[in-house]
């Protein structure tokens, strides 16, 4: 969701956008409707008093007919016609009323009034494409054609409506064309994030997206540069190093003193440990390719960080299921295991460590005092609790490193006289 959000907000403006227009549009052609059809109802009042002259009159049927004939009216006689007209048009008004009409009558010598009262309906119908009145009265039905009126059609309405939607989805598009380069753009980011350091982020444009790639792909000209330049300089120191540490190695076997012999290659055996760490670091900060990482099976990988640790199994209790599968870079994962099972060989009283796997999570624990500082003292490079000729704290600071390229993270806790240090998920 979060990786597409931006997608994802155009889509929910756009569909707002069209909801709210279609519901506009539904609404005012429901009232133009509404309002077509009581204009063209009108007319029922011309009928209606032709009628109403009709019956008081009493005049013929022809000279009604004639009359309606003046405003386009036409009575249907046909009654097969009729009755089709009446079951199948759709009504789309209906106005009843009622006359009261006063007589005076003559009886047994007097005179009196006498009121009489008369309903008449009238109905409006649309029958394919054409307007009826149906009359409907005490004495009459009636049914009568407009040829003057025609149905409500919202064709004029209707083109409106689809020119708007079509200007509004030709927008969406453009906007999702616009977007192209920035959804691009965050898969090279991804990519580069992943160990790629030559995927170009170059964009040819002027836009805001344009600007933002290139102004990474100078970014990143800038750190693959950095990141050359401190690779060559860790590595030509390390290689530097070496040769006269091998060589004062060598000079240090012939010497005729034994407290010289033994000083001095105690002194170089340290810088040829911590030359070693320094480029087991360098290594490990510069691991970022994905493609590097494969499943294994976690049990191998303690086997082998055992092996480099040259520690008796008897020293090490495994309560992990072959079966558990790890996706890792093998040879710094298998170092991380090492450098905890150095760890707990070094200060546990009993040099003993019990390995094993808690809440899908990774434990190493042993023995000991519990840790005089909290866990995060311990991780700085160069910090440890006791003097080692050994060692030069740069162990959990080392594991840290790894497990951060691992999406883990080292947590530490102490339960029933154990140290416990987890490699936790982040």
């Amino acid at each position: 969701m979060k990786r597409h959000s931006v997608f994802l907000t155009v889509l929910f403006a756009f569909s707002v956008t069209l909801i709210s227009i279609s519901y506009i549009f539904w609404r005012f052609n429901a009232l133009n409707h509404t309002r077509y059809i009581n204009n063209i109802f009108q007319k029922h009042s011309i009928i209606t008093q032709l009628y109403h002259e009709y019956q008081q009159n009493s005049d013929s049927v022809a000279m009604l007919e004639a009359n309606l004939a003046l405003y386009h009216v036409a009575i249907l006689d046909n009654h097969k016609q009729i009755q089709m007209i009446l079951q199948n048009a759709r009504i789309l008004k209906d106005q009843g009323q009622q006359n009261e009409k006063s007589t005076f009558v003559i009886s047994h010598n007097r005179v009196y009034q006498a009121n009489t009262t008369s309903s008449l309906d009238i109905q409006m119908l649309q029958y394919k494409g054409a307007i009826y009145f149906y009359l409907t009265s005490d004495t009459d039905t009636l049914l009568m054609h407009d040829s003057s009126l025609k149905p409500y059609y919202p064709w004029n309405l209707l083109s409106v409506y689809l020119s708007i939607i079509f200007v509004i989805i030709i927008s969406f598009l453009l906007i999702l064309q616009r977007l192209r380069p920035l959804r691009r753009l965050v898969k090279r980011i991804v990519l580069f994030g992943e160990g790629n350091l030559k995927v170009s982020f170059k964009v040819h444009g002027s836009d805001e997206i344009a600007t933002v790639a290139n102004e990474l792909e100078t970014a990143r000209i800038k750190i693959n540069s950095m990141l050359e330049a401190r690779t060559l300089f860790l590595r030509n120191i390390m290689h530097e190093l070496k040769t006269p540490i091998a060589k004062g190695t060598i000079a240090t076997q012939l010497l005729d003193s034994q407290k010289h012999k033994e000083r001095f290659s105690s002194i170089f055996s340290q810088l040829d440990i911590l030359v070693n760490e320094f480029a087991t670091i360098e290594e490990v900060t510069s691991l970022a390719k994905k493609s590097e990482f494969s499943v294994y099976r976690l049990i191998d990988m303690i086997d082998g960080a055992i092996d480099l640790a040259m520690v008796e199994a008897d020293n090490v209790t495994v309560n992990i299921a072959a079966t558990v599968k790890l996706k890792a870079h093998y040879k710094f994962y298998v170092i991380a295991i090492k450098n905890m099972i150095d760890n707990a060989m070094k200060y546990s009283p009993n040099q003993h460590v019990v390995i094993g796997i808690e809440d899908d999570e990774l434990y190493f624990q042993s023995k000991g005092a519990k840790l005089r500082h909290p866990l995060k003292y311990y991780i700085e490079p160069f910090t440890k609790d006791e003097p080692s000729h050994h060692s030069f704290g740069l162990g959990l600071y080392i594991v840290d490193s790894i497990l951060i390229a691992h999406n883990q993270e080292l947590a530490y806790e102490y339960r029933d006289g154990c140290n416990r240090f987890i490699f936790a998920k982040t």
